[in-house]
């Protein structure tokens, strides 16, 4: 792939107030300077951006890395009983998406026009003299975290992994530090391993402002903050190959973070519910609320299960239903329905699986403490470290009602086999493969001409849109 400068798609600096962050009638639009003049305007900026996180991660962005792993098939329509590819994904779960018309063009975008709304507020934010010491230091570490993650988002997507050069020289992506005006800013792409010193450098830098004031209103877990950021922090370090942060995040959350697992007794019911996150979410990306309280939309829009002609698109494949032992209690995390189907032109009720993981009204879970223990496991096992390793994957294996493995061999297989049972439809399989250098073998369920792809591949990655 030529290096070459992107033309990114951002929004002008004077539309932010009105499109994103207020949402207002022409006529009743205000400057950038008056929006960020006072505390009020500047926290409605950044709920906003948290909006607009969540609109993202609930969108069909969600399903790309499972449904390209092979974790997803599709259910038939409800109008003529076929069952078809999402004409919204068709060329990227065929392995031919181009950057002319891509399926995930808009991804790219959004994530762009949510790093160029952090900074515009982090160009301002040493004169905001309205708020406190504390709430300052707070919303500064906020936005680096957001312009980390968001940055991570892109490179996960859109360059090759970590490991796929020596010292990550290939490109990765485009680094914004500061906002870009549409038609003057035209930023070239870094290399992978600048584009991690990057998002590592913005997580130190938040992870040593943030204080313990919480400046939005809302559950801790809806937003950034120390916990949040060391998760994300161990999830960056393992996609990076960097054993020793990840191990060391990781364990700083297990250990002090005070959450706990879900325990097995309410492991199924909770899920189930979907009236709150499950007890151990340590970041969701909450749904939007109308100004009555209900819920405006969800990321159960593409999983859920209502009635034989109200439901999804997106139920498990056959492979991963095959990961699951019968003592598993995450067999018992499907809704199983029987819905006529036409096969060979012959219509038939066969059986499909739509998760529990998001029914009703359900947020976005996004970094869960089981992931921890599963990163936790990985870097002590790259370490050397198995029987560190064995500890937590046990810990993880005991609690869905598995036996304890009793053997370091294939330890490293064993966890990626964990994390797809856990971590099911929460966006990680395709970047699994990728990190274990593996091939994508989808077999169960998948409709596309092209259902596997050997590693290395440019098809790992989604072109950068025209």
């Amino acid at each position: 792939m030529k290096k070459t400068t992107l033309y990114l798609l951002v929004l002008c600096m004077t539309c932010y107030a009105c499109s994103d962050f207020l949402d207002q009638e022409p006529d009743q639009q205000i400057s950038i300077n008056e929006q960020l003049a006072n505390k009020e305007g500047v926290l409605m900026a950044l709920n906003g951006i948290y909006r607009d996180l969540e609109a993202l991660f609930s969108s069909r962005e969600i399903i790309y890395a499972d449904v390209q792993g092979g974790n997803i098939s599709f259910t038939p329509a409800t109008n003529n009983k076929f069952i078809e590819t999402p004409s919204v994904i068709e060329k990227s779960y065929a392995f031919s998406d181009k950057e002319d018309e891509s399926d995930y063009a808009n991804y790219y975008k959004e994530l762009y026009d949510i790093i160029n709304q952090a900074n515009l507020i982090l160009s301002k934010s040493e004169g905001f003299s309205f708020f406190t010491q504390d709430e300052q230091n707070q919303l500064q570490a906020e936005l680096l975290s957001i312009r980390a993650f968001a940055h991570y988002q892109i490179a996960i997507h859109y360059a090759q992994p970590y490991h796929f050069t020596t010292e990550a020289s290939h490109l990765g992506v485009v680094y914004n530090t500061k906002t870009l005006i549409a038609g003057v800013d035209y930023p070239s792409r870094s290399t992978l391993k600048e584009t991690y010193n990057f998002i590592t450098s913005d997580l130190n830098k938040a992870l040593a402002q943030y204080t313990n004031t919480q400046i939005l209103g809302g559950p801790s877990h809806s937003y950034f903050n120390t916990t949040t950021t060391q998760a994300l922090y161990a999830r960056i370090a393992l996609q990076m190959n960097d054993w020793e942060q990840a191990l060391n995040y990781s364990d700083k959350v297990i250990t002090t973070s005070g959450i706990s697992l879900t325990s097995k007794e309410n492991y199924v019911a909770e899920w189930a519910l979907n009236e709150d996150p499950i007890s151990e979410i340590l970041l969701e990306f909450s749904a939007p609320r109308t100004s009555e309280g209900d819920v405006s939309s969800s990321i159960s829009s593409h999983f859920i299960y209502n009635s034989p002609n109200n439901y999804g698109k997106y139920v498990a494949s056959g492979d991963l239903l095959n990961l699951y032992e019968p003592n598993d209690i995450r067999a018992n995390m499907f809704i199983e329905v029987p819905l006529p189907t036409i096969i060979n032109n012959i219509e038939q009720d066969l059986p499909y699986y739509f998760t529990k993981k998001f029914q009703g009204d359900a947020g976005t879970s996004f970094i869960r403490l089981s992931e921890m223990y599963l990163i936790r496991a990985e870097a002590n096992a790259r370490l050397a470290n198995t029987a560190n390793a064995l500890i937590d994957l046990n810990t993880i294996r005991e609690r869905s009602n598995l036996l304890p493995l009793d053997t370091s061999e294939n330890v490293l297989e064993s966890i990626f086999l964990e994390r797809r049972r856990e971590l099911a439809f929460e966006g990680h399989l395709l970047f699994d493969i990728a990190r274990y250098k593996k091939d994508v073998n989808r077999n169960l369920g998948c409709i596309a001409n092209t259902c596997n792809l050997s590693y290395p591949s440019n098809f790992f990655v989604l072109p950068i849109p025209a």
